[in-house]
């Protein structure tokens, strides 16, 4: 009976250095993969990244192109340059485009009977973080816009689209 008993000892600890080595072999793989994910989350990161840059650089290459065609048929606003006092028959083009696009979102959120928006609501729909320096840009175009005419403020400070008429004023910066 010793020997049956000695075999099955040998067997036993034969098993014990395979689990050992099998283990070992799973605490190597297992850091392999991690470092493998690694490399390919990077990877993935920069690619994205490339895409986002080369997007980017097409629509500014359009944009520029854009431009100087619209140069060459019209004279377009500039960011910064002056509110004209708004008039019916008077096309939002001759607005800067960062007030053009703060009127198409009062615009499109009048169909879908919302009322009128916050400046930080607008930030949002502009896709620009709510940070107080943003939103107080967005309220800084909507309260210009309101001095000329192209929407309507509210005492609460919210604005909404419509035009109201305005004596004719001097240039509003």
């Amino acid at each position: 009976m010793a020997s049956v008993l000695g075999m099955l000892e040998e067997r036993e600890a034969a098993a014990q250095v395979r689990v050992e080595g099998l283990r070992e072999e799973v605490a190597w793989l297992t850091e392999v993969l991690e470092d493998a994910e690694i490399e390919l989350d990077r990877r993935v990161i920069a690619r994205e990244e490339l895409v986002e840059a080369l997007t980017v650089s097409a629509a500014e290459s359009t944009a520029v192109a854009e431009a100087g065609a619209e140069r060459e048929t019209t004279s377009s606003p500039v960011p910064g340059s002056t509110v004209p006092p708004g008039r019916d028959g008077l096309p939002v083009t001759v607005l800067a485009p960062d007030h053009q696009r703060l009127l198409g979102v009062l615009e499109e959120g009048r169909p879908a009977g919302r009322g009128p928006l916050k400046a930080r609501e607008i930030a949002v729909e502009l896709g620009l973080e709510t940070m107080p320096e943003k939103v107080e840009g967005v309220r800084s175009k909507a309260r210009r816009l309101a001095e000329r005419g192209w929407l309507v403020q509210e005492s609460s400070g919210m604005c909404s689209t419509g035009r109201r008429p305005v004596p004719d004023a001097g240039p509003s910066a």
